[in-house]
């Protein structure tokens, strides 16, 4: 299947509801996610995509139970320091965009070190939004703008903003994926994703697999991208 996509984002929602509809507790929801981003990050290889962002953790999910997000906390801590060889073995490069410094320490140092390990892979760049939310960002890099210029006497304009956002050399998202049903962006990606085609599935996180991702492609290649003008 051939594409000319560039980066796709995902909305990994639903982890929760696969466990609750399984009586099982909804941390067996999230260890299961983890599953299926491995097997999504491999399609994503194999179709010749160089940039996946996945939504871990938003700015939102602060708003769960204690007990859930210590649970989301040590399990990120998991998946950094075990997951080494699955990404050396796919040549996997990891980056991060989010609040860093609104983690817990260990988080941040694990973080760092997947990055740092990581820098020199090139199948494919999967961006692990984590403490992200899009007006988070867009807030922040006015900030880092207005710290590094005289802003009193230069007007903020669309095309220097880009330059302050978390990882401004990543292409912006052709295409949003959302999971479980829901059609609302959730405050992701918020300023890259202006002209990103959006694609729906009703199935849970853990149900998604490589077929639905090659069915997104495909929707996806199918359409018309404008840019607000004319073909």
């Amino acid at each position: 299947m051939g594409t000319n996509l560039k980066h796709i984002g995902i909305i990994m929602d639903g982890n929760g509801r696969w466990a609750t509809m399984r009586k099982l507790p909804r941390s067996a929801g999230h260890k299961q996610g983890i599953t299926t981003a491995k097997k999504i990050i491999k399609e994503a290889i194999r179709l010749g995509i160089p940039c996946l962002t996945l939504y871990v953790f938003s700015t939102e999910n602060w708003k769960r139970t204690r007990s859930e997000i210590g649970f989301l906390m040590k399990l990120i801590i998991y998946h950094m320091k075990n997951e080494a060889s699955f990404y050396r073995e796919n040549k996997i490069r990891v980056r991060h965009t989010g609040n860093i410094e609104g983690l817990p320490p260990e988080v941040q140092k694990e973080i760092l070190k997947s990055i740092e390990n990581t820098k020199n892979y090139n199948s494919i760049t999967v961006n692990l939004a984590i403490n992200y939310g899009g007006r988070d960002e867009i807030i922040r890099a006015v900030n880092k703008w207005c710290r590094s210029t005289n802003y009193s006497q230069d007007l903020l304009k669309e095309k220097t903003l880009p330059k302050f956002l978390d990882n401004p050399d990543l292409p912006d998202p052709d295409l949003i994926i959302r999971s479980a049903g829901d059609m609302r962006s959730s405050n992701f990606l918020l300023w890259e994703s202006a002209y990103s085609e959006f694609f729906y599935s009703d199935k849970l996180w853990p149900e998604f697999n490589e077929a639905d991702l090659r069915t997104a492609v495909s929707s996806y290649n199918k359409r018309e991208r404008k840019f607000g003008g004319l073909k």
